[in-house]
């Protein structure tokens, strides 16, 4: 009879849930396929398998990205690997469950070694609940405020998991402790701690025990059936969806290249497109890829992104993880709009309306995101590259910028100065192209100017650069890189006149058109000029060239300046003799750092310069801090919160440098307007510069003939 009631209670229970987590399932798939296609990310995983099994090992098994914040990464792992490996213990539930609570599963439930990981998985599972729980009693936002990456998230949903996690836990071993008390237990002590559990029952009637087991047996499987049903619904969603979202995310990451603008599942094609029909960038929730309703829904609030976030951690409104959270709260709630049909639509009261946000913007005052909050972004990559599950929040902050730029024509008024300057000049400083040479004039040997092909013994086209050509702080980078050149007999030559922007400004704004515009240009003349092998000193020019000029036909050989540079020490074509003695800590640009993995040439220079010593800024490398420079703000007003640049100085500042150096010609300035700031204010000496490493190579090679003053920021 106990048999009988067990079994039937236990069927109820898994029809009821699978039929509330099925109807949640279906609504998500609808909602999924109702996205706009984005073929490449099938098309990638079928063109190489071999990353995508390699990301199921590295991310999702191997928690590669959690495991780099130590302590809760380990918890993490501990608890995802209960989840995997328990799944044997509801196996064996199973099995009891149909067969009776005597019922094994021969040569599998009574080998010992499956025991004793299944109860020492759960232990360290309890245990890092335990973790989980300190620590967001530690950080939560009541006591941080938005210096908790938990700010802004959804901490109630959260304790449920929690709570419903220890629930799997200790029904588990109340119901194997029972079995253990009735001597049933097959694996016997290798299950050690389920076998202590049962041993303050030993002695007591075994009817009793037995109907304890059999409500324990139910009790565990009602708490995975309740689990189900709250993951389904809940950010903890992520269990299911992370393994797809990280099989799908950009390759060979969500940095590097932006991505063109798409629509209808190809490349918009500005001379065919049809603003009535194409999608130009994100402009409701509907414009959205199934990728983009998949990173939405596989956000796990973590917060790792937010505390991160430079604009977040100078006071801001920008937080990656928000607007992530924004986006699907909206896309949920206008989810029944959006699959209803057309007669279904027309049924609906403005009741229903207001509550599914049918009327909402997207980019907005009073939308679902602020203006604010899409232009404080610096596309930094700090967010993508802290994700534990591959969200690719540039991609969408960018998306968005394209159709408040070009459909709305929204955006800081100061930007579309930049943008007149690119189009009619070819620069963002409006300059004239002559200008381009003068920094040649100021060199004691010819550098190659290409005119028309490049000759047949020219190794590097070297692309100096806007900045590396008419600002003038960026201008000694630039003649310190020609001259290591030169000194190392590297034949080289430059476009001059001919090299226009590469674009980065005008994309990373959302003005795709004008950077096609720009990019196709000087596809055409390298293309002419037969040019393979380039060296920049600029990360975004460096970037642009190397990952995004493929897109428009540019495919080319492209290092960065401290790479060739560092080779060339490496090779002992470069040898820095004279020691200078100075502290010094580098900053990472974040378009050759996070964007393009660039960490250890720049620090590989400073390495090989005598009397030099290097101290690391607490935020460096993958979790260096921006400039403030990127996503065009370079060209935009900093009006709220703490100006970034003064936040990465005062970091710098931290360790007593003489020098902070660099090798990004927007970072040199932007930390450059930072150190005299602190200089007028009397809270930096007045000897403090920031450099490019080029710069201490020379000084080094070249001896006390480049005296220290002339490559000051200054």
């Amino acid at each position: 009879m106990l048999y009988w009631i067990t079994l039937l209670i236990g069927i109820a229970g898994l029809a009821a849930a699978l039929a509330l987590a099925g109807k949640r399932v279906l609504f998500l798939w609808k909602l999924f396929k109702s996205g706009q296609p984005d073929p490449e990310r099938t098309l990638q995983v079928k063109r190489e398998p071999k990353k995508a099994v390699e990301g199921q090992a590295v991310e999702v098994l191997g928690q590669k990205k959690l495991l780099k914040w130590t302590v809760a990464g380990a918890a993490h792992f501990a608890v995802m690997w209960a989840f995997f490996l328990l799944a044997t213990v509801y196996l064996e539930a199973g099995v009891q469950l149909v067969f009776g609570l005597d019922a094994h599963i021969p040569f599998v439930q009574t080998w010992g070694p499956i025991g004793f990981v299944q109860d020492t998985i759960a232990l360290a599972c309890l245990a890092g609940l335990i973790t989980f729980t300190i620590i967001r009693i530690k950080n939560a936002p009541k006591k941080l405020g938005r210096k908790s990456r938990f700010s802004g998230s959804h901490l109630g949903g959260a304790w449920v998991i929690l709570f419903m996690i220890f629930n799997v836990i200790w029904t588990m071993f109340f119901f194997r402790g029972i079995e253990a008390a009735r001597e049933g237990l097959s694996y016997g002590k290798a299950a050690y701690f389920s076998w202590l559990v049962g041993q303050p029952l030993k002695g007591v009637d075994d009817n009793v025990l037995e109907v304890l087991e059999a409500a324990g047996l139910l009790l565990h499987i009602g708490v995975a059936l309740v689990f189900l049903v709250i993951v389904v619904n809940s950010k903890h969603l992520h269990i299911f969806l992370a393994p797809l979202n990280v099989m799908f995310k950009r390759q060979p990451d969500g940095l590097g290249a932006a991505q063109p603008m798409m629509s209808k599942g190809k490349v918009l094609d500005f001379e065919e497109a049809d603003p009535d029909e194409d999608t130009f960038g994100r402009g409701k929730i509907e414009d959205f890829t199934w990728k983009g309703y998949l990173d939405m829904a596989t956000c796990t609030e973590c917060g790792r992104c937010q505390s991160q976030c430079p604009a977040w951690n100078t006071g801001k409104p920008l937080s990656p993880k928000m607007v992530v959270l924004e986006l699907r709260d909206h896309a949920f709630a206008k989810a029944p709009y959006m699959l209803a049909s057309e007669e279904e639509r027309e049924k609906f009261t403005d009741e229903q309306k207001t509550a599914m946000q049918v009327d909402k913007e997207l980019v907005a005052e009073d939308g679902v995101i602020h203006p604010d909050v899409l232009w404080s972004c610096t596309n930094c990559g700090a967010c993508v590259e802290q994700c534990p599950v591959d969200i690719e929040h540039i991609d969408h902050i960018l998306d968005m910028r394209r159709f408040q730029v070009m459909i709305e024509s929204s955006f800081p008024s100061e930007a579309g100065v930049m943008l007149k300057n690119l189009e009619n000049k070819g620069n963002p400083w409006g300059m004239s192209e002559m200008k381009r040479l003068e920094w040649i004039e100021e060199l004691d040997f010819e550098v190659e100017v290409v005119d028309d092909k490049a000759p047949e013994d020219m190794e590097y086209l070297f692309w100096v650069g806007c900045a590396g050509a008419l600002e003038d702080r960026a201008k000694k980078t630039t003649k310190a890189v020609a001259e290591l050149l030169h000194i190392a007999g590297v034949k080289f030559g430059v476009l001059g006149p001919m090299e226009a922007c590469t674009g980065d400004p005008a994309r990373r704004l959302g003005m795709e058109f004008v950077f096609q515009m720009l990019g196709q240009q000087n596809v055409e003349t390298l293309n002419e000029a037969g040019v393979k092998k380039i060296v920049a000193t600029c990360p975004h020019c460096f970037n642009t060239l190397a990952n995004e000029y493929p897109q428009i036909g540019g495919n080319y050989e492209v290092v960065h300046h401290t790479q060739l540079l560092a080779h060339l020490v490496e090779a002992g074509k470069l040898t820095p003799v004279t020691p200078i003695e100075e502290n010094i800590t580098y900053h990472d640009p974040c378009f050759l750092g996070r964007h393009n993995k660039v960490y250890k040439q720049p620090r590989d220079i400073m390495s090989h310069v005598p009397g030099v010593k290097t101290q690391e800024m607490h935020r460096h490398k993958e979790r260096g801090f921006c400039c403030g420079a990127g996503g065009a703000r370079m060209w935009m007003e900093e009006r709220i919160g703490k100006r970034i640049n003064t936040e990465r100085v005062d970091e710098a500042m931290e360790t007593n440098p003489d020098t902070i150096s660099t090798a990004c010609p927007f970072c040199l300035v932007m930390l450059g307007d930072a150190i005299n700031e602190k200089k007028n204010e009397g809270q930096a000496k007045e000897s403090l510069e920031v450099v490019d490493v080029s710069q201490l190579l020379i000084r080094s090679i070249k001896g006390e003939d480049a005296p220290k003053e002339t490559v000051s920021a200054e």
